[in-house]
Protein backbone atom coordinates (compact mmCIF):
# COMPACT_ATOMS: atom_id res chain seq x y z
CA UNK A 1 0.00 0.00 0.00
CA UNK A 2 3.01 2.28 0.28
CA UNK A 3 3.08 2.73 -3.50
CA UNK A 4 -0.46 4.21 -3.45
CA UNK A 5 0.66 7.16 -1.33
CA UNK A 6 -0.38 10.65 -2.54
CA UNK A 7 2.68 12.11 -4.25
CA UNK A 8 1.28 15.64 -4.70
CA UNK A 9 3.11 18.44 -2.94
CA UNK A 10 1.01 21.12 -1.27
CA UNK A 11 3.55 23.84 -2.08
CA UNK A 12 3.14 23.21 -5.86
CA UNK A 13 -0.66 23.46 -5.98
CA UNK A 14 -1.86 26.40 -8.05
CA UNK A 15 -5.41 27.56 -7.35
CA UNK A 16 -7.81 27.80 -10.31
CA UNK A 17 -8.28 31.28 -11.69
CA UNK A 18 -11.07 31.85 -14.21
CA UNK A 19 -9.63 33.20 -17.46
CA UNK A 20 -10.55 36.72 -18.46
CA UNK A 21 -13.30 36.94 -21.03
CA UNK A 22 -12.01 37.46 -24.52
CA UNK A 23 -13.08 40.42 -26.62
CA UNK A 24 -14.19 38.08 -29.43
CA UNK A 25 -17.66 37.65 -27.93
CA UNK A 26 -19.01 40.54 -29.97
CA UNK A 27 -17.36 39.48 -33.21
CA UNK A 28 -20.40 37.56 -34.39
CA UNK A 29 -22.73 40.41 -33.50
CA UNK A 30 -20.58 42.94 -35.33
CA UNK A 31 -20.31 40.63 -38.32
CA UNK A 32 -24.07 40.23 -38.49
CA UNK A 33 -24.61 43.96 -38.01
CA UNK A 34 -22.35 44.73 -40.96
CA UNK A 35 -23.57 41.99 -43.33
CA UNK A 36 -27.32 42.18 -42.70
CA UNK A 37 -27.64 45.63 -44.34
CA UNK A 38 -26.16 44.15 -47.52
CA UNK A 39 -28.73 41.36 -47.42
CA UNK A 40 -31.49 43.88 -46.69
CA UNK A 41 -30.78 45.63 -49.99
CA UNK A 42 -31.85 42.51 -51.85
CA UNK A 43 -34.58 41.22 -49.55
CA UNK A 44 -36.04 44.56 -48.44
CA UNK A 45 -36.44 43.39 -44.87
CA UNK A 46 -36.23 45.52 -41.77
CA UNK A 47 -34.41 42.92 -39.66
CA UNK A 48 -31.09 44.58 -40.44
CA UNK A 49 -32.18 47.82 -38.80
CA UNK A 50 -33.51 46.05 -35.71
CA UNK A 51 -30.36 43.95 -35.37
CA UNK A 52 -28.08 46.97 -35.86
CA UNK A 53 -29.90 48.98 -33.20
CA UNK A 54 -29.83 46.00 -30.84
CA UNK A 55 -26.10 45.44 -31.27
CA UNK A 56 -25.44 49.17 -30.87
CA UNK A 57 -27.36 49.28 -27.57
CA UNK A 58 -25.68 46.08 -26.31
CA UNK A 59 -22.18 47.34 -27.04
CA UNK A 60 -19.87 47.02 -24.04
CA UNK A 61 -17.18 49.49 -23.07
CA UNK A 62 -14.52 47.02 -24.22
CA UNK A 63 -16.18 46.67 -27.63
CA UNK A 64 -16.46 50.45 -27.96
CA UNK A 65 -12.77 50.80 -27.23
CA UNK A 66 -11.52 48.04 -29.56
CA UNK A 67 -14.09 48.27 -32.36
CA UNK A 68 -13.00 49.69 -35.70
CA UNK A 69 -16.50 50.88 -36.59
CA UNK A 70 -18.83 52.50 -34.08
CA UNK A 71 -22.30 51.10 -33.45
CA UNK A 72 -24.13 54.07 -34.92
CA UNK A 73 -22.31 53.47 -38.20
CA UNK A 74 -23.94 50.04 -38.48
CA UNK A 75 -27.35 51.58 -37.77
CA UNK A 76 -26.73 54.19 -40.48
CA UNK A 77 -25.72 51.52 -42.98
CA UNK A 78 -28.87 49.54 -42.17
CA UNK A 79 -31.08 52.59 -42.79
CA UNK A 80 -29.23 53.35 -46.01
CA UNK A 81 -29.75 49.78 -47.21
CA UNK A 82 -33.48 50.07 -46.61
CA UNK A 83 -33.55 53.40 -48.42
CA UNK A 84 -31.76 51.90 -51.42
CA UNK A 85 -34.01 48.84 -51.35
CA UNK A 86 -37.23 50.87 -51.36
CA UNK A 87 -36.01 53.65 -53.66
CA UNK A 88 -37.79 52.28 -56.78
CA UNK A 89 -41.08 52.56 -54.86
CA UNK A 90 -40.44 56.16 -53.85
CA UNK A 91 -38.76 57.33 -57.06
CA UNK A 92 -39.93 55.11 -59.92
CA UNK A 93 -37.60 54.89 -62.92
CA UNK A 94 -38.65 56.83 -66.03
CA UNK A 95 -40.69 54.84 -68.55
CA UNK A 96 -38.77 53.36 -71.47
CA UNK A 97 -39.29 55.04 -74.84
CA UNK A 98 -40.89 53.02 -77.62
CA UNK A 99 -38.43 51.42 -79.98
CA UNK A 100 -35.49 51.56 -77.66
CA UNK A 101 -34.48 48.34 -76.03
CA UNK A 102 -32.57 47.68 -72.91
CA UNK A 103 -29.50 46.78 -74.97
CA UNK A 104 -29.58 43.31 -73.48
CA UNK A 105 -31.66 41.62 -76.15
CA UNK A 106 -30.35 39.77 -79.16
CA UNK A 107 -29.48 41.83 -82.25
CA UNK A 108 -32.05 41.94 -85.07
CA UNK A 109 -31.85 39.41 -87.84
CA UNK A 110 -29.75 40.30 -90.85
CA UNK A 111 -31.83 40.36 -94.06
CA UNK A 112 -30.70 37.93 -96.74
CA UNK A 113 -29.30 39.48 -99.92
Amino acid sequence: MASKKDMRRADLIVPYAEPASSSSEGDMASTMASTLPMAAIFTRNKVAVVFAVQSWLAESAEQKRTSTTPGYFSVGMAFMSLLVGYMPLLLPPPPAQAGTGSSTEAPPAVPSS
